[in-house]
């Protein structure tokens, strides 16, 4: 079980380690900006 859990804790801290990396390497790009929520209208809002 400890060992398990062991694993675990090694594998989050290497996507950590990989996400910082990337996100140093590249930090000039803005966040997305599309997508989300929208404004419906017409008979289906009725």
């Amino acid at each position: 079980m400890l060992r398990l859990l062991r694993g675990a804790l090694v594998a989050l801290g290497v996507a950590g380690l990989v996400a910082g990396v990337l996100r140093l390497r590249n930090p000039g790009t803005p966040p997305v900006s599309g997508g989300g929520w929208r404004e419906l209208s017409g008979p289906e809002m009725t």
